[in-house]
């Protein structure tokens, strides 16, 4: 990564970063994705002919033809009305009560020692009538109370007989409000017909009989509403249905068909709003994913950047070749599927981790449903969405065997034959006619879509690896060959430092691994730590096979400065071969600050010493967990194998004399290494080195005869 860019990074938290990343990934995939969701629209008005056949690209409720609809099933509903038989006998009771009261009247003016004036009788009568009038509204006049107290009694006997039985036969029948006009007037008539009814008692007898009839049958509201209610619900919502022809071309556009393609948004001045914040919010949901993905990740701050960089990265890229292959859309076919559905899930299992790329695959699959969308799909393609993820996870299921860049193209087939089944069920399932074209054409996309997931794979892998520093774990595993030329180069000039390098590959890679690091980088970043020394291999121990030692020769000054090159030479010989930064960066920092303990020492013994800077390492100090495993591991591989008679108590002394030394002299400042994973480190090369150097049966001698 350019120094820079790195320096620009390095201004933001990681968090800051993540954020800034996906807001601006998510802006974009919006403004990629918008035509897809915005959908046809025409440039049409009322009362014009029609372009084209226009068809309703979705299926939408005809909000106004469905309340017009219910408007007259509820007028349809009949109102529902009650007859209170209880209405009847009150109103009998009644014309009871005033009789009874006017025999009650004129026995108390019979018997009544006063000589009462008509007035007097007449109001006596009207407060023994006071508490009926006062419920209900008699209209019985003066005279008409004066003739019920003066009449015969036996004629008003008969007469109230006669009302009795017309009354109730006029209320057998249920009678409603706007009725009960009609019903008092032909009361009256058959009162005027009745024989028992004198002449004089006609005015008040008709009073009280149209007084008696009233409404017996009356609204439930209640009851009348709920029908209503029921009526509105029985009727169903009237659709336009997606692919229904709204207007065929050449049709003149009424106000009804203008009003649907309005309904429908398919007009210059309808675009809706709603699916534009159904993307936002789609896009919203799929960035936070990726947030939490790389927020909880416990990896190195660098190491979480490049991830974070690239996923983003092929995911933008993979909505743009969508978008791309949706251009292609006039054909009468399915195009997506010619979309390479493992390309994705390839680049970020190599380049970033597992658990990002099936991420991505169910991130993309969602896109892709909607970018992918046809005309008449409710919300998304789903075939095409499901078409991706079983691509994708299959890819992943089988990157996790990939030892090589060749073995991409074994890939390319597993993910061919999983899109050819999948177009089978497709094919199938649909239960269409298909014509031979049509079929070749799936057929073809299938594999093709196999075949360019590798493809593209093998074309941007080595773009991501370079331009962004990515060392993926194919690069890895491609230099760890033996026959790669540095390591060839480090076996042949120096077949000490190669045998010292495997054992601490050995030892870094199992102690990276037990705390959660990159144990393949430690491994192959091992085999590579030493090279500097092939500048001058003799003046490194374990190549010395003759036994001569040339810094017996030289002052502990030059000395110093030969073991310490060995560092920046192998940096040095490291980037002339176009080697990862990370390699350089181990090369570099392997030794950290520390200080070359022997020479300096010796230094101090002859009395030479000036500068005691110049026997220290020039650094940095490791920068990351690997790194500081692999100073860990190098000392103590180099001081277990000079040690004699190592056992499980030495070699523990040892490792923790050798950690201590590099605590003390703070060469961990600089990496997020805590002091438990140093002690699981400590327990790791134990184990390690007690397998290696375990006491082994001293096999008995045959003693010569």
């Amino acid at each position: 990564m350019d120094q820079h860019l790195k320096r620009l990074l390095d201004m933001f938290g990681f968090r800051i970063l993540l954020v800034i990343i996906l807001t601006i990934a998510g802006i974009l995939q919006f403004f990629m994705m918008l035509g897809n969701v915005l959908g046809d629209t025409y440039d049409v008005q009322p009362f014009q002919l029609a372009p084209e056949t226009i068809r309703a690209v979705k299926t939408v409720e005809d909000t106004e033809k469905t309340e017009e609809e219910r408007q007259e099933a509820e007028e349809t509903v009949e109102p529902v009305y009650v007859f209170d038989e209880e209405i009847v006998n009150h109103r009998i009771a009644l014309l009871e009560s005033i009789y009874e009261i006017t025999l009650d009247v004129r026995k108390e003016i019979v018997d009544s020692d006063e000589s009462l004036t008509k007035d007097e009788q007449i109001q006596k009568f009207k407060n023994k009538l006071k508490e009926i009038t006062d419920r209900q509204t008699l209209q019985l006049t003066d005279d008409d109370l004066w003739t019920l107290l003066i009449v015969d009694e036996k004629e008003l006997a008969r007469a109230q007989t006669s009302i009795v039985e017309l009354v109730k036969k006029a209320l057998s029948k249920p009678i409603r409000k706007e009725n009960v006009a009609a019903i008092r007037n032909d009361l009256e008539t058959k009162i005027r017909e009745q024989k028992d009814i004198s002449a004089a008692l006609l005015s008040p007898y008709i009073t009280l009989g149209r007084t008696a009839v009233v409404e017996t049958e009356t609204l439930d509201e209640e009851k009348t509403e709920e029908l209503k209610k029921q009526a509105r619900h029985s009727v169903e919502p009237v659709r336009i249905l997606q692919g229904q022809i709204i207007v065929q071309e050449g049709e003149l556009i009424d106000r009804e068909k203008y009003r649907q393609l309005e309904l429908l948004g398919m007009t210059n001045n309808k675009v809706s709003l709603k699916p534009v914040l159904g993307l936002a919010i789609l896009v919203f949901i799929q960035m936070a994913f990726l947030y939490f993905l790389f927020d909880k990740q416990k990896l190195d701050v660098q190491k979480k950047r490049k991830q974070l960089v690239v996923t983003v990265i092929v995911y933008l890229i993979s909505i743009a070749l969508m978008e791309l292959i949706s251009l292609l859309d006039d054909f009468d076919v399915q195009i997506g599927f010619i979309y390479p559905s493992a390309l994705a899930t390839m680049l970020i299992s190599l380049l970033s981790s597992y658990q990002a790329a099936s991420l991505v695959t169910v991130l993309l699959a969602s896109s892709a449903g909607i970018i992918f969308q046809e005309g008449y799909s409710a919300v998304m393609q789903m075939e095409i969405a499901l078409y991706i993820l079983l691509g994708g996870f299959a890819c992943i299921y089988f990157m996790k065997s990939i030892k090589n860049r060749s073995d991409i193209l074994k890939g390319c087939g597993v993910v061919s034959m999983i899109n050819l089944s999948f177009i089978a069920f497709y094919l199938l399932m649909t239960q269409s006619h298909y014509e031979p074209f049509e079929l070749l054409f799936y057929g073809a996309a299938a594999i093709v879509s196999g075949l360019l997931s590798g493809t593209l794979t093998m074309g941007l892998l080595p773009f991501f690896e370079s331009a962004i520093g990515i060392l993926s774990t194919m690069k890895l595993i491609e230099l760890s060959n033996p026959n790669h030329p540095l390591l060839k180069k480090i076996l042949t000039e120096t077949p000490g430092t190669y045998h010292h390098s495997i054992m601490v590959a050995n030892l870094a890679e199992a102690a990276c691994e037990a705390i959660g690091a990159d144990g393949l980088l430690a491994r192959v970043g091992s085999y590579y730590h030493d090279i500097g020394k092939t500048k001058r291999p003799a003046f490194f121990v374990e190549n010395q096979m003759s036994g001569i030692n040339p810094h017996d020769s030289l002052p502990p000054e030059r000395s110093a400065e030969i073991i310490i090159a060995h560092t920046t030479d192998g940096a040095e010989i490291l980037r002339k071969h176009k080697m990862p930064q990370e390699f350089i960066d181990i090369a570099l920092q392997h030794h950290g600050t520390s200080s070359l303990k022997f020479f300096l020492h010796k230094a101090k013994e002859q009395g030479k010493l000036k500068d005691e800077s110049i026997f220290h390492y020039p650094g940095p100090k490791p920068q990351t967990k690997e790194i500081a495993v692999i100073s860990i591991a190098d000392s103590v591989e180099a001081a277990v194998r000079s040690m004699k008679e190592p056992n499980a108590e030495k070699i523990r002394n040892l490792v923790q004399s050798i950690i201590k030394d590099r605590l003390e002299e703070n060469q961990f400042d600089e990496c997020d290494i805590s002091i438990k994973e140093l002690k699981i480190i400590e327990n790791v090369l134990c184990e390690t080195l007690n397998g290696t150097f375990h006491s082994r049966i001293e096999y008995p001698k045959e003693e010569k005869k």
